[in-house]
């Protein structure tokens, strides 16, 4: 399933479906295929907001849509 899929809750990782410049900016999140995170909430517009390790991101949904995760 996608990430745009998951309103709350711990995942994780399993790939990553867009170009190598996207892939890119999720690797130096900390976002590597197999990695865990947690959505901490999901409004209604696809906006997530993740926590991966100690830090707070927030992903639109055209690239919550690209991240396959479990």
């Amino acid at each position: 399933m996608t990430l745009s899929k998951v309103h709350s809750g711990e995942v994780t990782l399993k790939a990553i479906c867009g170009g190598r410049g996207f892939r890119a900016r999720l690797y130096s999140f900390g976002l590597t295929p197999g990695s865990r995170f947690s959505v901490l909430r999901q409004d209604g517009c696809g906006r997530l907001m993740i926590r991966v390790r100690d830090s707070v991101f927030a992903l639109g949904s055209g690239m919550a849509e690209k991240m396959v995760v479990e």
